[in-house]
Formats: C-alpha cells, sequence, structure tokens
C-alpha cells in the first residue's frame, strides 16, 4: 500500500476511534446522572449540563440554568424520594454525534421503595442534545416525558 492510503487508513481508523470516544462519554455522563441524584449531589449532577442548559421534565417542571437543575435535587419532593429509598437507571441510548454536537435518546425509570418493596414510580423517554466543551461533553438540554401513551413520549424517541 502506498504511503498516501497508509494515511488515508490511519486518518479514518483515527476518525472511528474518536467516534467511538465520544460515545462512550455520552454514555458515561448520562449513566452517571442516575447516581448523582440518588445520592443528592445536585452540585454535581447540574454541572452535567452546560451552565445555561436546560431540563424538561414534560408536564411537570423547566429548570433553566445549573441552579434551577440543582434546585429540582434539592427539592422537597425529591428529597422524600431518597428518603423511601431511590434509583434512578437510564440506558442505554442511541448516540448520534454530529461534529461538537449529540442527540442521545433512550428510557429511564425510576424505582421507589415502599414496605411492598421496589415498584416504578417512573418510566420516561428521554432525549438528550449535547455539546462538547472544555470541560468534556455536556448536556445543553434533556427533555423527559412519560411512557404514558402521549404523544410527547414518542416524540423524544423519534430519530432526528
Amino acid at each position: 500500500m502506498s504511503e498516501a492510503g497508509q494515511t488515508g487508513e490511519l486518518r479514518a481508523l483515527s476518525a472511528r476511534l474518536a467516534l467511538l470516544e465520544d460515545r462512550e462519554a455520552i454514555r458515561d455522563l448520562i449513566a452517571t446522572y442516575g447516581p448523582l441524584a440518588d445520592c443528592g449531589d445536585s452540585a454535581a449532577l447540574a454541572r452535567l449540563w452546560t451552565e445555561d442548559g436546560e431540563y424538561e421534565v414534560v408536564g411537570f417542571a423547566t429548570a433553566y440554568g445549573q441552579a434551577e437543575i440543582a434546585a429540582l435535587i434539592e427539592a422537597d419532593y425529591h428529597r422524600a424520594l431518597m428518603a423511601d429509598g431511590c434509583a434512578h437507571l437510564l440506558g442505554p441510548v442511541a448516540v448520534e454525534v454530529s461534529g461538537d454536537t449529540a442527540l442521545a435518546r433512550g428510557h429511564s425509570v425510576v424505582f421507589r421503595h415502599s414496605p411492598e418493596g421496589f415498584a416504578a414510580h417512573r418510566v420516561a423517554a428521554n432525549r438528550w442534545e449535547l455539546v462538547r466543551t472544555e470541560q468534556g461533553w455536556r448536556a445543553r438540554r434533556r427533555s423527559n416525558a412519560l411512557l404514558d401513551g402521549a404523544a410527547a413520549a414518542r416524540v423524544l424517541l423519534a430519530a432526528s
């Protein structure tokens, strides 16, 4: 193979590796959300977003910016969920990377403990819009909608 051919193959391999690394970083960011929500680390959870990030829970609330996103975890309803015992599970997610932006789609389930045991408390569709920053990948926007038959959840899961 010629030197130019080897260089082209090396570039192609490097691009494939970079794409895999981006997808893994995004999946890791999303997987980090659950443990942070469950232990109540609102500041670290909020840093998963950009400074001006947005988190929409359809039919409930939309938080704008890291302070409002942190406030969702600090709110009485979330603290009560933690006091009962809960587990936020996200993924797996389908990730599409386009340069310095990405889209991830998938599901989340929040389990809540009661005297009878754990039960699904909330099952939702999720759409994450992400951006590469100096600190790595961050969420620009996350939309979450209950999978209750309403169109909002189907829209979030639809391919772009």
